[in-house]
């Protein structure tokens, strides 16, 4: 929201006529209309830097300024068309001038897009003063009014790409612990990590993070894409072991460049929990938690999703004591710079944060995100995602 907060500070009304002088465009090709317009400035005491021209071509060249009088009787432009053409280049407020003394000229210049219209012949400082006044404040709050809109449909994007990103999990079952977290990166924008936990009909949960490739708003619509298609498959049980080549044929059906590709960890959890099949498509190896916590075993790793090399993913089987807990993440954690240096939490950090996370009794992935920012040293350049599955018999 930080643009709408300037942009209503430029709408102040001191703003728009103080501090510094009103820069203003006069385009009118008579020279004594131009001289008059001068006098009638500094009959109403207004600090101006005035610019005058005589063409309309002139003007569109010169258009850095508070506000722009416009002579509709030009040698290049005439009537409402000299407007359109002065608008549609982006002139910022407009105050016409006519030699007309009916209404519709004028009434039809403001319905184009001018803040105000004169009549030549009856203006004078007081009235093109107060014009020049109005005239700016009122594109100040048109501008404002804008910025607005713009903050609350990007806030409302934002929103919905949460929602599609950073699902609730569907998990009935109360004796399995689920825990989920997300923080955004420095810039406050969702990039491309995502995460889901599904419980199918028969008791099994499955649980997934990924990453897009990059950071930003294409990111984030292709992570929020992939999410919503990997539930879809869960919910209709497709098979676990078909699941990722079918996401990745979503993935090269959506994503922008050919080049793009996403790392995803997904876990399938026996409907009994003593078993866990482990499905690594590129991704950070999880964390078996414990005292101490250690990786999961990587021999079943495969390629990312849409990098066009032979393999695909076959699953590991683990199996679990009578109590466990599994950590998966995204890589934004173990990316993360300690203390602004050159160096990298990495996973010998990861491992160390978790374990202390553990000692604490605090909540874990509030823990591990929160210290992960603290070693950093201030918000995270990437997404960092975390998912915690645990069972206790």
């Amino acid at each position: 929201m930080s643009e709408v907060r300037t942009a209503l500070d430029a709408a102040r009304p001191d703003v728009a006529v103080g501090g510094t002088p009103i820069r203003l465009l006069l385009v009118e090709d008579d020279e004594g209309d131009a001289v008059l317009v001068r006098e009638h400035l500094d009959d109403a005491g207004l600090d101006v830097d005035l610019s005058w021209v005589r063409t309309l071509d002139e003007a569109i060249d010169r258009l850095d300024a508070d506000l722009v009088l416009l002579d509709l009787g030009l040698p290049d432009a005439m009537g409402i068309a000299a407007l359109e053409r002065l608008l549609a280049a982006g002139a910022p407020a407009v105050v016409v001038l006519t030699g007309l003394a009916g209404t519709d000229v004028g009434l039809a210049a403001v319905a184009a897009g001018a803040q105000d219209y004169l009549v030549k012949g009856e203006v004078d400082g007081e009235l093109l003063g107060r014009s020049v006044r109005y005239a700016i404040q009122r594109r100040r709050l048109e501008d404002t009014d804008r910025a607005l809109y713009r903050s609350l449909i990007r806030a409302e994007e934002v929103n919905r790409l949460e929602r599609a990103l950073l699902p609730t999990p569907s998990v009935l079952d109360q004796h399995l612990e689920v825990r989920v977290g997300y923080r955004a990166g420095r810039d406050g924008v969702l990039g491309g990590d995502f995460y889901d936990v599904v419980e199918r009909a028969d008791g099994s949960v499955l649980a997934l993070v990924g990453d897009v490739c990059g950071h930003g708003p294409d990111e984030a619509a292709l992570g929020a894409t992939l999410r919503t298609a990997w539930r879809t498959l869960v919910l209709a049980e497709v098979p676990t072991v078909q699941i990722l080549g079918l996401l990745e044929r979503v993935l090269v059906s959506e994503r922008a460049r050919p080049e793009v590709f996403t790392t995803v960890s997904m876990l399938d959890v026996a409907a009994d929990r003593t078993s866990v099949d482990l499905y690594l498509a590129g991704h950070p190896v999880p964390l078996l938690l414990g005292t101490p916590s250690k990786l999961l075993p990587t021999h079943g790793r495969g390629r990312a999703l849409g990098i066009p090399v032979p393999g695909g993913w076959e699953p590991v089987r683990l199996e679990l004591e009578a109590s466990w807990r599994i950590l998966l993440y995204t890589d934004g954690v173990l990316e993360a710079t300690i203390a602004g240096g050159s160096d990298r939490v990495g996973k010998t950090g990861l491992l160390r944060i978790v374990d202390g996370a553990l000692a604490s009794r605090e909540d874990l992935v509030d823990r591990v995100l929160h210290d992960v920012r603290a070693l950093h040293g201030g918000d995270l350049v990437d997404d960092a995602a975390v998912v915690v599955l645990g069972w206790s018999a």
